[in-house]
């Protein structure tokens, strides 16, 4: 469970409680109600075409053997395709075009829905400030991992190969 201990409505201890199969922290209060549902946070995610090669970037904070998609929270009044355009131009400095929805990924361990997108790119690359590095890599040297971005990366090859 999360690190919440108080009510965010009445400052009240939470607790946890069985609300519909699960056990939820909620509201010790009884006039209160308040349920923590630690709802998945909605991240969009990119793979970004570029000069038929995809982008693969190291976040600053990441091992230096570690990359990954372009990836950002979803912002508020925002349609994940604008976010991951967003993202795109805010991470690459590259005007991008959304190609396709590859699919919607569970990512348990940050508690994250990953909204996953094909992006076609142009422009020249400026790496934005959380990035310390990129990979340009030919679609068929792409190895997907089996969980996070990994995942929509395994989806996007398998449709290219259907596409054959």
């Amino acid at each position: 469970m999360s690190k919440i201990n108080y009510c965010p409505v009445c400052r009240t201890s939470l607790k946890e409680k069985d609300i519909g199969g699960k056990i939820r922290l909620s509201c010790s209060a009884d006039s209160c109600g308040y349920v923590y549902w630690d709802s998945p946070t909605p991240v969009v995610a990119g793979i970004v075409e570029y000069n038929g090669t995809v982008i693969l970037a190291r976040n600053k904070s990441w091992h230096p053997k570690m990359f990954g998609l372009i990836t950002g929270f979803l912002e508020k009044d925002e349609s994940p395709e604008t976010g991951i355009l967003r993202e795109v131009k805010e991470e690459l400095g590259l005007d991008g075009k959304t190609v396709n929805l590859v699919g919607l990924y569970p990512f348990p361990m940050m508690n994250q829905l990953i909204i996953a997108y094909h992006v076609s790119a142009e422009g020249e690359i400026q790496l934005g400030e959380e990035i310390a590095e990129i990979k340009c890599l030919e679609p068929a040297r792409l190895k997907p991992w089996d969980f996070g971005t990994g995942l929509a990366i395994r989806d996007w090859l398998l449709s290219l190969d259907s596409e054959k």
